[in-house]
């Protein structure tokens, strides 16, 4: 045992969680999700862990020295853990019996990264924000573009905790993913406003860049949980607002509306619901981008056999993760590929 750190084990080389199985020997970097201590039978103190690395989470126990190793990290950290893999109540949990406070410079072993290219991401939105007709608008969203900061966190945040897009560049995929779909609709609804669409999707969410850290793992900052991405994304706006000359205030309040009106509903966080069309429609893409994406990642993550999910508490049911699809008609034309992340099923 020491407090010496160990230096993180190439990424190449890495057991990951998912690959785990009954009496996989463990000797590797875990990020510690939750630490907590507990009394065994004999009255003696143990610790229950919950580690994790990109590919999810498994539950870990230190039943000698649990005291002297409890001093050495904290939730958050990486440590080296080493010991077995077990089978207790059906799930497989790990037996350590040594760990070691870990360096890690590499944090793509702990965060999962979309996967999509960041750069490619970057450059649609550039043409889709050309395609703006209103300067003021099309000058407004140039201005976060062309800003180094923000651009590098809007780059890499990701658009939430746990639910949809909760990775690395999660929160760019979301938002052009948004930008896409107001396109369309505006396409078949040609009364909105596009433009004023367009640059409601793009600001919708940025307030996120600056409500979650994201160095080792996903979680809100001290801002975040005081003000939350709403408050923040019009914070903002205001301070782009500020350094644009004659920007109408009409249109400002508008954009303002459509960011804290996208939750939707009081009780989804919404300090207020939308008022007009363009704001009902952000909001309904916004969330159906949200679902599809989250739902694909719960079927994904699950490991129940069968075609079923586990019961699934935000959704309040289970999700069909098989469906029969009737074979290919191989002579019909098959539409692009536009660079979408792959489909739901």
């Amino acid at each position: 045992m020491t407090n010496e750190e160990k230096q993180v084990t190439p990424i190449d080389d890495h057991l990951w969680v998912q690959d785990i199985k009954e009496n996989t020997p463990v000797n590797d970097i875990y990020m510690v999700r939750v630490k907590k201590a507990g009394q065994a039978k004999t009255g003696s103190t143990f610790l229950s862990l919950t580690l994790s690395d990109k590919t999810g989470d498994i539950e870990a126990r230190v039943w000698d020295n649990a005291e002297a190793f409890s001093a050495l990290f904290r939730e958050g950290d990486a440590i080296a853990v080493s010991g077995k893999a077990v089978l207790y109540r059906n799930q497989v949990q790990l037996t350590l019996t040594g760990l070691t406070p870990a360096k890690c410079d590499d944090p793509s072993i702990f965060l999962e990264a979309t996967p999509n290219d960041p750069l490619g991401m970057i450059k649609e939105l550039k043409v889709i924000v050309r395609g703006i007709k209103n300067p003021d608008m099309r000058d407004l969203i140039n201005s976060f573009l062309s800003d180094h900061i923000f651009i590098t966190r809007f780059r890499e945040a990701p658009a939430a905790k746990n639910f949809h897009h909760s990775y690395i560049g999660g929160l760019l995929e979301h938002t052009l993913s948004v930008c896409r779909m107001v396109k369309q609709v505006c396409m078949e609804y040609p009364e909105l406003d596009s433009d004023l669409l367009i640059t409601g999707a793009f600001l919708h969410d940025i307030g996120k860049i600056r409500e979650f850290t994201f160095e080792k793992v996903v979680d809100y900052s001290d801002e975040g949980r005081l003000l939350g991405h709403l408050v923040m994304g019009v914070l903002m706006l205001e301070e782009k607002l500020a350094m644009l000359k004659r920007f109408p205030a009409e249109t400002a309040l508008y954009l303002k509306h459509m960011i804290l009106s996208h939750h939707g509903e009081y009780e989804f966080g919404s300090p207020k619901k939308p008022k007009f069309v363009e704001a009902f429609v952000l909001h309904f893409v916004d969330d159906l981008d949200a679902k599809i994406n989250g739902i694909a990642r719960i079927i994904a993550k699950d490991k129940t056999e069968g075609s079923w999910t586990e019961f699934n508490r935000m959704f309040e049911r289970y999700l069909l993760k098989e469906r029969i699809k009737p074979p290919a008609d191989e002579s019909a034309p098959q539409p692009p590929h536009v660079g979408r992340q792959g489909t739901l099923f």
